[in-house]
């Protein structure tokens, strides 16, 4: 498979080594997580003198008698080089059993640098504190970005490339396949037996069509505000029995696996956040077509949804803005930075135009308020609202 450098993500470790963090690699499966730790191992093994690496990969069968934490223990301590930079590197931790406490036990000692990565189902960031007692640096790694998508492929029209991307999305293993059909196999193979196996596998559930169906209402719902209840009343309606307590917990097992992200609405006059109805933007927009079929690509959600997990891999907390009852798509933060945020398939037609324009024109504050949408055209404004094509804004 050819591979390209994820600079960002590589960066971001290299500027933690010699730190007394557990680094850990999260995001979703077959995110590239495993291929990011090969590539860290070897920019090591290139740059840092006198330095001894213990990598071990719970995929490779070589490794199944560690699969318990004594022999893991045991089998590092063996490899220990005094005198040496010892850098242990761990992928699919959660194949281990009580992996935690032999990364308890060897962090204590301060003799590792310690990186791991794992199934998210078993490693969520919410549980990192609970598993384990040092201090954890968390890096987020989603799949491909359209830029990825760019140097991936090589592509000499960033419009055309753009079309392909909105249908094949960024999960890089399915670029191997030559057919969509084949494409959407592998997709489709990833989410129901990785992601919805490992949460059957962690919680146990009961009724996997219960899950399935409630996964099914999301995809068909990315983008539209909805709460744990309102899912409850659609499912009921359809003859699904469950209760309001259970779908809230199924919601929130998705999120752990980094299945869904869950974006809160934040009312922009009061400065405060809004505990009902949320959104649900998928970690990867080809997860929806490849099990909910193409006969309604629906683009405008499509749109938001790769705009919002573009501002969560560029390091921004995004809400739901509101003001006087209209809707902002995203309210972007970062330090002390904040951008308002409309998205849109097209605003060629001037309604359109007017209605994404005018809950940003009444905005009071003096932060930058954007347009995405697919407009073909350089970046230009419109009443000082900044309006960008989306191909182009992706690939900034």
């Amino acid at each position: 498979m050819k591979l390209i450098k994820r600079n960002n993500y590589l960066k971001k470790l290299i500027n933690v080594i010699g730190t007394p963090d557990i680094k850990v690699l999260t995001g979703i499966r077959r995110s590239g997580k495993s291929k990011l730790l090969e590539a860290f191992k070897n920019y090591v093994a290139e740059n840092i003198k006198d330095v001894n690496i213990i990598h071990i990969n719970f995929n490779i069968p070589i490794f199944e008698n560690l699969m318990e934490y004594h022999n893991l223990y045991n089998y590092i301590e063996e490899h220990y080089i005094d005198n040496k930079k010892n850098f242990l590197m761990i992928d699919e931790i959660q194949m281990c059993d009580g992996f935690e406490k032999a990364i308890n036990g060897l962090h204590t000692l301060e003799k590792y640098d310690i990186y791991i990565t794992g199934s998210n189902a078993f490693l969520m960031s919410s549980d990192l504190a609970t598993l384990f007692t040092g201090r954890t640096f968390c890096i987020d790694v989603y799949p491909f970005s359209f830029k990825e998508y760019l140097e991936y492929y090589q592509y000499s029209n960033i419009q055309d490339a753009f079309d392909n991307f909105v249908k094949e999305g960024g999960m890089s293993g399915s670029y191997l396949y030559k057919t969509q059909k084949e494409k959407y196999d592998y997709i489709s193979d990833v989410y129901n037996t990785l992601i919805v196996r490992d949460i059957n596998q962690k919680y146990k559930i009961r009724n996997i069509d219960v899950l399935n169906n409630l996964n099914n209402y999301l995809m068909d719902n990315i983008s539209n505000l909805t709460s744990s209840n309102n899912i409850t009343n659609v499912l009921n309606s359809n003859n699904v029995a469950i209760t309001d307590k259970t779908i809230s917990n199924y919601i929130k097992y998705l999120c752990n696996a980094f299945a869904f992200y869950k974006i809160t609405r934040y009312d922009i006059r009061g400065k405060k956040l809004l505990s009902t109805q949320d959104k649900f933007y998928l970690s990867d927009h080809a997860f929806r077509y490849a099990l909910l079929g193409t006969t309604n690509m629906d683009y405008g959600r499509i749109y938001e949804n790769i705009v919002a997990i573009e501002l969560l891999r560029r390091g921004y907390e995004i809400y739901v803005g509101t003001l006087y009852n209209k809707e902002i798509d995203f309210v972007a933060t970062r330090r002390n930075e904040k951008i308002y945020i409309q998205v849109s398939d097209n605003i060629s037609d001037e309604n359109t135009l007017q209605r994404e324009v005018k809950p940003l024109l009444e905005i009071k504050d003096a932060y930058p308020k954007i347009i995405i949408a697919r407009t073909r055209h350089d970046l230009y404004q419109y009443e000082g609202i900044q309006i960008y094509d989306i191909a182009n804004w992706l690939a900034e």
